[in-house]
This record gives C-alpha cells, sequence and structure tokens, in this order.
C-alpha cells in the first residue's frame, strides 16, 4: 500500500510511476477521497470545540437562573453531539474508501525496472552454465520412459481434473528428494530460519502480501473462508503481520517447503501438456524481512541463493530482470531465473525473487523499533521461490535424459536418493 503523504506531496511523480506499469492516473481520485476525509475530521473536531464551549456554558446559564439560555445550550450541546456523530461516521466511511483504493493501486517501480510492456522486453543479466549437446534428438519430461509410470496425468485428472498429478515410484522419490536437497542447502549454506507453516490462511493475510482485493480469481477459498496459499511468501511475510520489532532482530530469513495452490486464471491453453503448470504444485520459498537500508543488498543476496541452488545441480539458467509491463503487481523490482528445458529448446521460469519495499509491510502494518529511538518505521519485505520443486524436477530430467530413455541424476541428490545416480528406462532408481 502506498503512503498517502507522498502522493499529496507528489502527485505528479505518483501519476508518472503509474503510468510506467500502463496504468491510468490516480492521484486525483486519491487525493479527492482524502480532501474529503480530512475535511469532515476537520469539521468534527470544529463542532466538538463548540459543543465543549457551550457544555460549560450550560452550568453557568443553569447557575444564574437563566433558563431560556439553559435550554438552548442544552439544545445546542445535543444537536453537536449529533452532528459530530454524524461527520465521524462519514469519515470513518471515507477512510475505508481511501484504503480500500489504495489497496488495489500497484507498487512504484525502482528507477532501474527496464520499461517494456511483455516479457520480451526483459533484460538477461546474468547466464550460468551451457546447455547440452545431444547427440539425440532431447524430448520433454513426459515423453521420456522412465518418466511414463511415475507421472501419471490420467491418475491426477481421474482424482481432481485438468493440471493435476500423480506422481509414483522413482519419480516421487526424486521430487520428495529435491524439496529435502533445497532446504537443507538454504538453511546449511544461506542462513535461512526453516519454517513449517499452514496451507490455509485468513483473508487478512491474503490482503497482507497483496493477493487480495484484486487477485482474487488466482486463489482458491474454501467455504469457511480460508484461503488455500499460491505460495509461502504468504504465510513468512504475515508472521510480522501487526507486529512492532526490535531493530536487532532485522534480517528475519526463512526458508518453507509448502504444497501451493493456484487457479492459473488466464492460463488457459498454457502449458497444457506435463506438469510445468500445475493447479497444486510444491515450492520451496524464500522469504526476508529487512531494515529499508539492507533492502537493495538483500535482493542480490536472495537471488544468489536462488541462483545457487541450480548451479548446485547443475542446470544452466539465465537470470532476467523484469520489465515494468511483466512485473507483479506488488513488487518495486524482480528477477526471473529462467532454466533451460532441452525438450522445449529454450530457458523457462523456475523462479521470481523479488522485493516490494514498504508496500507489504504497510498494509500489514509491520514496523520496526529503531535501536537508536524514534518513531517505529516500516520493514522492507522481499521473497523468491528457491526453487519451484515441480519445475525443478522437469528440469533434472529433461537435462539428465540419455537416448534409452534413463536419466542420470546430479551428484547432488545421491545423497537424498540413498546413493542412487540413475533414474533407468523402467522407472526405477539405480
Amino acid at each position: 500500500m502506498h503512503d498517502i503523504r507522498f502522493i499529496r506531496e507528489n502527485p505528479a511523480a505518483f501519476d508518472a510511476a503509474l503510468s510506467r506499469r500502463g496504468a491510468s492516473p490516480m492521484s486525483s481520485e486519491v487525493l479527492a477521497l482524502d480532501e474529503a476525509r480530512r475535511a469532515l475530521i476537520h469539521a468534527a473536531e470544529t463542532a466538538t470545540a463548540e459543543q465543549n464551549k457551550a457544555s460549560k456554558e450550560v452550568g453557568a446559564a443553569k447557575g444564574r437562573g437563566d433558563e431560556e439560555e439553559f435550554q438552548r445550550l442544552r439544545a445546542l450541546v445535543a444537536e453537536k453531539k449529533a452532528e459530530i456523530a454524524a461527520m465521524n461516521e462519514e469519515a470513518k466511511q471515507k477512510d475505508v474508501e481511501l484504503t480500500n483504493l489504495l489497496l488495489t493501486i500497484p507498487n512504484m517501480l525502482y528507477d532501474d525496472v527496464p520499461e517494456g510492456a511483455s516479457e520480451d522486453d526483459n533484460v538477461e543479466i546474468g547466464q550460468w552454465g551451457t546447455p547440452r549437446t545431444f547427440d539425440f534428438k532431447p524430448v520433454e519430461h513426459f515423453e521420456l520412459a522412465s518418466v511414463q509410470g511415475g507421472m501419471d496425468f490420467e491418475a491426477g485428472a481421474k482424482l481432481s481434473g485438468s493440471r493435476f498429478v500423480v506422481l509414483k515410484g522413482g519419480v516421487a522419490r526424486i521430487h520428495r528428494a529435491l524439496a529435502q536437497f533445497m532446504l537443507d542447502f538454504h538453511v546449511d549454506n544461506h542462513g535461512l530460519t526453516e519454517a513449517i507453516t499452514p496451507v490455509m490462511v485468513l483473508e487478512d493475510m491474503m490482503y497482507g502480501t497483496g493477493q487480495l482485493p484484486k487477485f482474487g480469481e488466482d486463489s482458491y477459498q474454501t467455504t469457511n473462508g480460508w484461503w488455500l496459499i499460491p505460495t509461502a511468501e504468504v504465510t513468512l511475510t504475515n508472521l510480522v503481520n501487526g507486529d512492532v520489532v526490535d531493530e536487532s532482530a532485522l534480517p528475519m530469513r526463512y526458508a518453507a517447503h509448502t504444497q501451493c495452490f493456484r487457479s492459473e486464471a488466464g492460463s488457459a491453453g498454457r502449458d497444457t501438456s506435463g506438469m510445468l503448470r500445475q493447479h497444486q504444485f510444491e515450492k520451496v520459498e524464500m522469504v526476508s524481512i529487512v531494515h529499508p537500508d539492507e533492502s537493495e543488498a538483500e535482493h542480490a543476496r536472495m537471488t544468489r541463493q536462488a541462483e545457487a541452488i541450480l548451479e548446485a545441480l547443475n542446470l544452466p539458467y539465465r537470470t532476467m530482470k523484469l520489465c515494468a509491463g511483466d512485473m507483479g503487481a506488488g513488487m518495486k523490482r524482480t528477477h526471473d531465473l529462467e532454466v533451460w528445458l532441452p525438450g522445449q529448446d529454450k530457458y523457462r521460469e523456475i523462479s521470481s525473487v523479488s522485493t516490494a519495499g514498504d508496500y507489504q509491510a504497510r498494509r500489514m502494518n509491520a514496523r520496526f523499533k529503531p535501536t537508536e529511538g524514534g518513531k517505529p518505521q516500516f520493514v522492507h519485505t522481499l521473497n523468491g521461490s528457491g526453487l519451484a520443486v515441480g519445475r525443478t524436477l522437469i528440469a533434472v530430467l529433461e537435462n539428465g535424459q540419455n537416448a534409452d530413455g534413463s536419466v542420470t541424476l546430479p551428484d547432488a541428490l545421491h545423497p537424498y536418493l540413498g546413493g542412487k545416480t540413475t533414474l533407468t528406462a523402467d522407472g526405477t532408481l539405480a
């Protein structure tokens, strides 16, 4: 959410920032509501002063026996009381309207975010690894002989409909091993605190990280009001919802492995083959809650944390800085990691690492108490995939595939697979 004081003092800059995202100017609408709210508050304060003055004079009129003045002042006090109540109620409604409007406005981008309208305008800022040269035509993950029995889309569809899958046998174990490896790597090498969080949250938590009110169609809600998380960003970031933490507690760095749920609204017809885009999937999510002065360095740090997982698995990737038109609404800057998929002969997104500045913190009222004293300040929040487990499984299968349909597995996974190094053509681990 935005700082209303900034909009009051910089309306042109605010509108210019929105225009970078292709959004319409909003300062006039915001400031009109703000002015109406402030005018009502001022009028209520003036009426309260008049009420207080009249209340004092009531006793004086009674004391000197001026019954007419006494009755007039009593009526005035009652009238002012009713006026004040009505104005306070109207001011409260304007405040709700203003808050609801601010909740729908996207974050302001950092100056270094590239201009552009779509993913075609994203800018490559790094690349690692050389895509493997095959002496046969590589296939997509779901076409591999070793995967045929272990990635059952028919069973998933029978149980739950389209965009669900049942993993079995060796494929299921590799998937589990990947999640374990990622968590251990982040805890042991990056100093993240492992957390196990709920996958169902209260509506306020979805507002806190920006999934609501505008993007509810992208998530699932239960009949009794809980929301299924689209990512552990929601739970981990909201750990400080409504809190004032000591500055000495910062930074807070977390990692969690969870089931995630997305309706994939707006993606009909995209990536319908294989398990690249599912309604239910698993991710290891990273979240950092930091002092504003450390926000920039933390974004670079988190990007490296996600990149390190891919490098440990020997998976070629490139790092992209997203352009203004391809950015998530709540973020100030995003780096996407795209892993090489030889079956598709292209790079595909496997992680997004983003910084929100104080945008989420304002929505959550999450602050820290400065060590040197002074008023509490808003924290900065960052999040990133470290990594999407299913997409990493796809990358491992496709990059390690052999001509006979077997898969040679990354060295980093061997300890998590009981020393097994290969997914054989018949789908077993050896």
